[in-house]
């Protein structure tokens, strides 16, 4: 009996200690233009992040493809170990092979877990070894309380995150992969002829919002990163440990809603999805991708963008080619430019050359982002173009897309 009760209070203070280092009911607000928070709860509380791991598993596989280690349709063979990974998944068999492409919609929509443990077998050579690529990418990106095990994020006791940390990554991957970030706003897509449907059930309802993930397990509870775009703001919300997951979507339609001036939530009216499939988005096609909505998301094989870190939030150390950086560069000669916007500040032309980028898609693929200086003193001007236009008709082509998202469009021949 004695050691009934030793064995029950050590039971109970195992479950204490592990009640107190996962607290649940965490979340954060953030403005990711200005990097300020705008309300958090707990967001430095070690919380287990389920399937808001494949957000990293994912900001590697971009990194990847941008660094031309891997193609959209190179292929990853499906080991035992991640044909055996539980519960959501693609059903692949052992031995058989995906795409980059069916990992990366699967992951994103699915979350499927056997396709992000074949990713990382891909990337890393084993699961284990690609943890320790995510988390030196973690500590790179300032995701100073967050511990990866495997890349799916099913149940490790070891594997941890944060509000804050997540908060980072969602702007991390906005930042360093405008392009590709669109693919988070998927509804569904086909797999060797099978519709498979997504279940961000909030994303799919919610005015504005364009991403990112959900996640739960047992241990993590409901989780979930989003990201809304109102206006010239951008603003991302973070949920983690939520007991239901309509309590979760919940709360954060109502955080959103706060920050955003919204009266009540969430907005079912008029929504994203809505607007897609009426046709009144701009969505460039993506071949081979069935989604909900008439146009499709851009094919983004050869995407190539130059972004700087639009907040406050740590700047991975081997990002693409800043828009700073670019300033400074020499303009390509012989091809077309097109001139968007002269502003007083440096800061304000690469803010509007960030948000273009976003707005023009594959219109302003192949180009790149370039302030001009002109002018002293109180009088420098600081003019924001793209340069690198082939032809004059792409460059007409991506005035004519910018336009109709309010920009001012001049068109330039570049300099011979």
């Amino acid at each position: 009996m004695k050691n009934l009760h030793i064995a029950l209070a050590t039971l109970a203070a195992f479950l204490l200690a592990t009640a107190s280092a996962f607290a649940g009911n965490a979340s954060l607000v953030l403005d990711a233009r200005s990097g300020r928070v705008l309300s958090a709860e707990n967001a430095d509380d070690l919380n287990h992040p389920a399937s808001l791991t494949k957000m990293m598993t994912l900001y590697l596989t971009f990194e990847a493809l941008r660094r031309g280690e891997i193609g959209w349709e190179t292929k990853v063979p499906m080991s035992q170990e991640a044909a055996r990974k539980p519960p959501t998944k693609l059903r692949v068999k052992a031995g058989d092979t995906i795409t980059v492409r069916d990992a990366v919609y699967g992951m994103i929509v699915q979350s499927a877990n056997d396709a992000s443990a074949a990713m990382a077998e891909k990337l890393g050579g084993s699961e284990a070894n690609f943890a320790r690529m995510m988390n030196t990418k973690a500590r790179r990106l300032g995701m100073n309380r967050t511990f990866f095990v495997n890349a799916s994020g099913l149940p490790a006791s070891q594997q941890v995150t944060t509000a804050r940390d997540m908060a980072k990554l969602a702007v991390a991957l906005i930042r360093d992969f405008p392009s590709e970030y669109r693919l988070f706003s998927m509804q569904s897509f086909t797999f060797r002829d099978r519709t498979i449907r997504g279940h961000n059930n909030l994303m799919y309802r919610y005015d504005g919002m364009d991403g990112i993930k959900t996640g739960y397990t047992n241990a993590s509870g409901f989780n979930l990163v989003s990201a809304v775009r109102d206006g010239d703001r951008r603003i991302i919300g973070v949920v983690l440990g939520g007991r239901t997951a309509k309590g979760r979507d919940n709360k954060m339609a109502a955080l959103l809603d706060q920050h955003l001036g919204r009266i009540s939530s969430p907005k079912v009216a008029t929504t994203v999805a809505a607007a897609k499939a009426s046709g009144k988005a701009e969505v460039p096609t993506l071949p081979g991708v069935s989604l909900s909505y008439a146009n499709e998301i851009n094919r983004l094989d050869k995407a190539e963008s130059a972004i700087m870190a639009a907040t406050a939030i740590a700047v991975p150390q081997d990002r693409p080619t800043a828009v700073a950086e670019v300033a400074n560069a020499e303009q390509p000669s012989g091809k077309w430019q097109i001139q968007i916007s002269t502003t007083p500040s440096a800061e304000g032309a690469r803010r509007i050359l960030i948000e273009a980028q976003s707005d023009g898609g594959a219109a302003l693929l192949g180009v790149s982002p370039h302030t001009d200086v002109t002018g002293t003193g109180s009088a420098t001007r600081y003019r924001a173009r793209f340069v690198g236009f082939p032809t004059r008709e792409a460059a007409a082509s991506a005035c004519d897309v910018l336009k109709k998202h309010s920009y001012d469009c001049l068109l330039l021949p570049g300099r011979s």
